[in-house]
């Protein structure tokens, strides 16, 4: 693959955002299947999720660090992550209003606090998929 530092860096964080945070969820809708209604129930998992992501994304972008030199960001790079995250930022936008709503019906914080993270997570991974996709088309 012939792309730059920042291409790949989003690649690694999309990756370790997909599985870290992904195995959260299946592990976490198990637990809520299962009638698990305490939020610090989830508070461990949550922490080893984040913590083997974090080494997932230190270890992939060392590893691609050393494989090829990091070469700064530019207006380029700048750009295609300003217009990711402008594009992804209404799910995000969305799933608050959607908490907030909840929160109005009185809807377990379980629900809730998932409704908040479900909605960061997809937001997240919407842009780093938009950042790819201007990346490979050019910009």
């Amino acid at each position: 693959m012939n792309a730059s530092f920042e291409e790949k860096s989003v690649w690694i964080q999309l990756v370790g955002t997909v599985v870290g945070l992904g195995a959260y969820f299946f592990v976490a809708g198990r637990m809520l299947a299962a009638g698990v209604r305490i939020l610090p129930a989830y508070a461990p998992l949550f922490a080893v999720s984040v913590v083997l992501m974090v080494i997932f994304l230190v270890v992939g972008h060392a590893a691609v660090a050393i494989a090829s030199r990091p070469e700064g960001r530019d207006e380029r790079d700048r750009l295609i992550g300003w217009r990711a995250e402008n594009n992804s930022s209404w799910l995000l936008a969305a799933g608050i209003l959607f908490a907030i709503t909840g929160m109005v019906f009185s809807i377990d914080n379980v629900w809730i606090a998932h409704l908040l993270l479900l909605s960061l997570f997809l937001s997240e991974v919407l842009g780093f998929i938009l950042r790819i996709v201007y990346y490979r088309r050019g910009m």
